[in-house]
């Protein structure tokens, strides 16, 4: 046992025992539900691109990073026990073998993840502009060209509480219903404008009722 500890934190093992620890505090938020398998931790850590860019199958990057290292520590600790001596002369035996293993546990990561990219449907995060064209309820007592918050659903039925104004005087009070019909990026809040349903050719009276 004591060999095995010493090899797992002796050079250049030591660098993936690391990053090893972290992977494993990692899986272990996700499956406590403090954080999701892509990344996306609920305190607004988010990484939820995809690996496809890095060569690695297009998988989720907290998989194909956790793949790499636990393929990396296993041939680091291998290597540290068959390959590395003790001394000055184990240093720079321990950094060849560190560049070494980095690179022969991508290319083996790239293959073992490759036949997996299919479990990974390419899936794009909701965006604010989803919401344009939707219809909100006001939750603020007026809205105007610097004020105003409402409440829209999305597609999907989950809710979100974002800023809105107007241009002109229309009455928007409280639990009234606007309609989003832009967003400004740069103030990062959405022009609304009062919702007659008469309107909609989805309910109004041209509409085609079946």
């Amino acid at each position: 046992m004591g060999a095995f500890v010493a090899a797992a934190i002796g050079f250049p093992a030591v660098v993936f025992t690391a990053a090893l620890v972290v992977v494993v505090l990692f899986w272990l938020l996700v499956a406590l539900g403090a954080a999701d398998a892509h990344g996306h931790a609920h305190l607004h850590v988010n990484s939820r691109a995809h690996s496809g860019g890095w060569g690695l199958g297009g998988v989720p990057v907290t998989f194909a990073f956790s793949l790499f290292v636990a393929v990396g520590w296993l041939i680091s600790f291998c290597a540290s026990v068959l390959l590395v001596p003790s001394g000055p002369v184990g240093v720079l035996v321990g950094a060849v073998v560190l560049i070494g293993t980095v690179y022969v546990s991508w290319q083996a990561t790239k293959l073992l993840v490759r036949p997996l990219h299919r479990l990974f449907p390419d899936e794009h995060g909701p965006s604010r502009l989803d919401f344009v064209g939707l219809t909100c309820t006001i939750r603020t007592g007026r809205v105007d060209a610097g004020f105003g918050q409402a409440e829209v659903r999305a597609a999907d039925g989950s809710a979100a509480v974002v800023q809105v104004r107007q241009t002109g005087n229309d009455a928007l009070a409280g639990g009234s219903t606007g309609l989003l019909y832009a967003y400004d990026e740069t103030g990062e809040f959405f022009w609304v404008a009062p919702y007659d349903s008469a309107l909609d050719p989805r309910t109004g009276p041209g509409s085609n009722p079946g």
